[in-house]
């Protein structure tokens, strides 16, 4: 993403553009989600332009609400429409990609579900904020639970691959035959797939805590044969890792979420062999909090406000770190955690992520 800081809020006309400007997006949000999940967008993209009664019957909705989503997607930009009798409506190749490619680093889709789910829990969330209660990961539902898992997926395949082989010490680690890797708050799985793909010579072992997420990745992984023989999903907790096993623990985009960090980075320690190593992938937020901030900055304080924190809110006693987990946060749950060396990897580029190696 980007840089910039947001807009200008000086002026009472600035300051009340701004709002205009966020309600105008977040109606977009939600006009991308109902696209997405009636497969009105996989549609225009597999099957070409259609009026709305073709694209009605294509999907098997209602032709009235089809028509009036595709005229908002149209005047917002999303769509273009040739004004025939009646008018037809196309996605262009670029909004295609970004909507319906699931296989794209581009793929977007999945963003506007997770903040859809965010919303159905408003009423939590606010009891949660008078209270100091949470919401946990299972009340978001299958929306939350399937775009964290899709959104990431093109990462792990494609790009997760080249950056661990790019890091020497990492790479021979993983390579060397009998290697057991623990991935912990594996989600739907894809991260360990891809772990199994790269390193052929591995056992995989993904744990969640969340059954419903690791019955998603048990599916994920039955689905890719080549790999399926060498990984076993486990929900469980992750400060119960089994101790002397793991040659490599990796956390990726899991740790912030946890309520007690220091427990299961301890565990993790426990659960390496010598030499062994944890590997935490978490979100490449600024160093240190500065207002305004850039673009990265408002997308991880967004996703901590209204699920992160909340979801590690949720169980109590929790650290409440939420997704704004700066690396001196991370360096310190390590120290206490028992590791005595925390390294940035050299992996640039990789999404909204950053690689953090701790080891003893």
């Amino acid at each position: 993403m980007s840089a910039p800081t947001p807009p200008r809020t000086d002026t009472v006309d600035a300051f009340a553009q701004r709002v205009v400007d966020a309600t105008l997006g977040a109606i977009d949000l939600i006009s991308i989600y109902l696209g997405d999940r009636l497969g009105w967008y996989r549609s225009l993209a597999a099957d070409g332009p259609a009026t709305s009664q073709e694209l009605a019957v294509r999907t098997g909705t209602h032709p009235r609400y089809a028509r009036e989503w595709l005229e908002q997607q149209a005047v917002t930009g999303l769509l273009t429409v040739d004004n025939g009798e009646p008018p037809c409506f196309a996605l262009s190749p670029a909004g295609a990609e970004v909507l319906t490619d699931d296989r794209s680093l581009n793929f977007l889709a999945p963003l506007p579900r997770l903040l859809s789910s965010a919303v159905v829990q408003l009423p939590a969330l606010l009891e949660a904020y008078r209270t100091g209660g949470g919401v946990g990961w299972a009340q978001y539902g299958d929306d939350a639970r399937e775009s964290q898992a899709d959104v990431n997926r093109p990462w792990f395949e494609q790009m997760l691959p080249g950056a661990l082989r790019s890091v020497a010490e990492v790479d021979s680690l993983l390579r060397t035959p009998g290697t057991a890797i623990a991935d912990i708050g594996c989600g739907g799985g894809w991260s360990t797939i891809a772990l199994a793909r790269t390193y052929p010579e591995a056992s995989l072992h993904g744990f969640d805590i969340d059954p419903a997420s690791a019955e998603l990745a048990r599916s994920n992984a039955a689905s890719e044969p080549a790999v399926a023989q060498r990984i076993t999903i486990t929900a469980a907790d992750a400060t119960a890792l089994p101790e002397s096993t793991f040659q490599a623990v990796f956390a990726f985009e899991c740790m912030h979420d946890m309520p007690q960090p220091v427990e299961v980075l301890a565990a993790a320690r426990r659960s390496l062999v010598p030499g062994g190593m944890v590997i935490v992938m978490d979100e490449a937020v600024a160093d240190e909090f500065t207002a305004p901030g850039d673009d990265i900055e408002r997308l991880m304080y967004g996703y901590s406000l209204v699920v992160c924190l909340p979801d590690g809110m949720s169980h109590q006693p929790s650290a409440g770190t939420g997704t704004v987990m700066r690396p001196d946060t991370l360096r310190r749950y390590a120290q206490e955690a028992g590791f005595t060396r925390m390294d940035v990897l050299p992996i640039e580029d990789f999404s909204f992520f950053r690689f953090y190696r701790l080891q003893e």
